[in-house]
């Protein structure tokens, strides 16, 4: 059994109506290093990361201690919407986020996306630590624990959940710490 540590990117510099792509503000940069001290006796690990700017500088303190290089997955990046207008994909992240939708509920190209999630972490056959997304880290435990809601729990800034895989499965260790997600 490998086991994937799943760490929610640090608190960014923008809003997701305000920049699709952004760094972490200071915060953030604080969370990620406090991360990385907490999860230093797991290590060194492989470390994944998604593309997104705001992950990729998540990723900086675990490769600094590791000495590693964190390789890019898109598979593990975050959702995308229907729209590429910023407050168009604002509106519709909040209602994903508050109607408590299910994958069902959705398109056949936000379905595929989370089967890639699901699939590249199964694709892992050693201990493994993931920088990613809130609704990836949701769609890989709603795969682990058979629940059909895209938001199944709320992972804050930096929380690390921890699932384990045999290459065909997923199954939750431990829930990240969890905290209300602002939306506007």
């Amino acid at each position: 059994m490998a086991r994937l540590y799943l760490v929610r990117h640090g608190q960014p510099l923008a809003r997701y109506d305000q920049d699709k792509d952004p760094g972490l503000d200071d915060v953030g940069r604080r969370q990620a290093q406090a991360a990385a001290q907490a999860l230093r006796p797991v290590g060194p690990l492989p470390i994944v990361s998604s593309p997104l700017r705001r992950t990729r500088e998540t990723a900086m303190p675990f490769e600094a201690q590791w000495d590693r290089q964190a390789a890019i997955e898109p598979r593990v990046g975050e959702i995308n919407a229907p729209s590429d207008e910023l407050s168009e994909r604002s509106a519709w992240l909040a209602d994903i986020l508050r109607s408590r939708r299910r994958w069902s509920d959705l398109d056949d190209e936000r379905r595929r996306w989370r089967d890639g999630v699901v699939d590249a972490l199964l694709a892992h056959a050693v201990d493994t630590l993931v920088v990613t997304h809130y609704i990836a880290i949701n769609a890989a435990v709603g795969h682990a624990t058979g629940d059909d809601h895209v938001v199944n729990f709320r992972p804050d800034n930096c929380s690390c959940t921890i699932l384990e895989t045999d290459g065909s499965t997923l199954t939750v260790v431990e829930l990240g710490r969890e905290r209300e997600t602002a939306i506007r």
